[in-house]
């Protein structure tokens, strides 16, 4: 009904005369006021909705966000989730999109430590916690790797971990691809924070998962010079070191090589960089 108005409008006032035209913008005005309106509300209501499942998820796990449950903690109709969200599954979507945004802007903001690899170990130790906190929010995402709410709500998150990954390989600490190393922090910080969860907090060690995080940074990162000189290791490991901080670094001089050359310098470090693969 509103998008008819909205036409008939337009049309009188491409085809009117000034008169007519005026009253047209003067409607017209009115009627973008009701929309402004509309938006707003359904704003308040998607809001309301997902705050009351997220509420529910938290406290009462998946079985614990019904429709009469959701519709009856936000003051809603039930119709009212279909309308807004098409299923009780795109309102599960919406709520673990909200809960985890928060979780990465929270990542996102916090103060950055000098060292990549502390950054490394404080974001991996964020990363469990949030699915300790959040197990019914976690072993959603988790349970279908190939839906919609796990592709969506773990892009942004795997960003991040790109960056912190990419940092440690600009400071040349790096002993794999940055590609390489994301997937590997991702799988198995995913692998420890679900079997956390599958325990019962009272036998729970989160050892665990200290024990698990140094040994995927040790496996992806050389030691210090002062710990390990770079000049014990040689072979292909050092040309990997090499080709990954070159690579982490090859845009800060984007005006030494032209587009094409970037491009196949790239490839060829790339190359170097999975040698080991």
């Amino acid at each position: 009904m509103l998008s008819m108005i909205y036409t008939l409008l337009y049309h009188r006032y491409h085809n009117s005369n000034v008169t007519d035209n005026t009253v047209a913008l003067s409607l017209l005005s009115r009627y973008c006021v009701i929309i402004d309106d509309m938006t707003e509300q359904m704003t308040d209501v998607q809001e309301r909705i997902i705050r009351a499942a997220a509420d529910l998820l938290t406290t009462g796990g998946r079985q614990a966000v019904s429709t009469r449950a959701v519709s009856a903690a936000a003051g809603v109709q039930p119709p009212t989730i279909y309308r807004q969200f098409g299923d009780m599954q795109g309102l599960l979507d919406a709520v673990a999109r909200h809960i985890f945004g928060e979780y990465t802007r929270q990542k996102v903001a916090h103060t950055q430590i000098d060292d990549p690899i502390e950054e490394l170990r404080h974001g991996w130790d964020r990363h469990v916690a949030f699915g300790l906190e959040n197990p019914a929010v976690y072993t959603l995402i988790c349970s279908d790797p190939d839906a919609v709410i796990a592709e969506s709500t773990w892009r942004d998150a795997y960003a991040v971990l790109h960056e912190l990954v990419e940092r440690v390989a600009q400071a040349g600490r790096l002993r794999v691809s940055v590609p390489h190393a994301a997937r590997l922090i991702a799988a198995a910080g995913e692998g420890v924070t679900l079997s956390l969860i599958a325990t019962p907090p009272k036998e729970r060690d989160l050892k665990l998962s200290t024990a698990m995080r140094e040994a995927v940074i040790t496996a992806i990162t050389i030691p210090t010079a002062s710990d390990a000189p770079l000049e014990e290791t040689p072979g292909p490991e050092r040309v990997v070191m090499r080709a990954v901080a070159l690579h982490a670094v090859l845009a800060e001089a984007p005006n030494v090589l032209s587009m094409a050359e970037q491009q196949l310098l790239g490839e060829w470090l790339d190359r170097l960089a999975n040698v080991q693969a």
